[in-house]
């Protein structure tokens, strides 16, 4: 018997598989071989330094394939296993060391058996609905050490694309994102880390840019 719960869960999200299936790769919006500047500001001014790593919501690949050229020990997750495909054969074309787990980050993630120091998930947030993100932050936790530095980046209620307003708002490739304001984020995080940074900044994108809420923590 299939369980209620899940199916319904996982009928009110996109068909991201179907995307990667679907889709090139310049066509979909949150794929970018270019680092961010959030994250490539992290490692340069030495607030994260070479660990073993997680990328939660890896989708192609490219930002564990930047992390692991600098000396990390980068393991990918993402529920569609044709991004996981995509990024094994990214890995390999340019000669990095990655890791990559289909999983789903809603789940119990059983198939992820290693412990971080870093874990960071990329304008990812904005896909979880709130009902389902306790269980998300969840797992953050039990998959990251203790003193493990938490990065994460989503598109913040103030930002001006897909109608500039409303907190469900559908994008212009059909996904449905919700728009968090910094006090969601802190109530969501804090149980779990202690947050060093939080604060609402500026990124860009290949479609345009974006008010987004940035969050630095430390796990308990």
């Amino acid at each position: 018997m299939v369980d209620y719960s899940i199916r319904v869960t996982c009928m009110k999200y996109a068909d991201v598989d179907r995307i990667y299936q679907t889709m090139p790769l310049d066509n979909i919006p949150w794929n970018s071989e270019t680092p961010p500047d959030a994250l490539v500001n992290l490692i340069q001014n030495g607030i994260v330094q070479p660990c073993r790593t997680v990328d939660l919501g890896c989708g192609a690949g490219n930002y564990a394939i930047y992390l692991a050229g600098l000396g990390f020990d980068v393991t990918g997750v993402d529920s569609s296993p044709t991004a996981i495909k995509i990024a094994g054969k990214n890995t390999k074309k340019r000669g990095a060391r990655c890791r990559f787990i289909v999983a789903d980050l809603l789940g119990d993630l059983h198939e992820v058996t290693d412990t971080f120091d870093f874990a960071y998930d990329w304008e990812f947030l904005h896909h979880i609905f709130p009902e389902d993100r306790e269980a998300y932050i969840r797992n953050v936790y039990k998959i990251t050490n203790p003193g493990a530095t938490y990065f994460s980046v989503c598109f913040a209620e103030s930002d001006p694309q897909f109608g500039g307003s409303g907190k469900y708002r559908t994008t212009r490739i059909g996904t449905t994102l919700y728009f968090s304001s910094e006090s969601e984020l802190m109530d969501l995080v804090s149980p779990y880390f202690t947050i060093r940074k939080l604060k609402t900044i500026d990124v860009s994108s290949k479609f345009g840019p974006h008010r987004a809420v940035c969050v630095l923590a430390t796990r308990h």
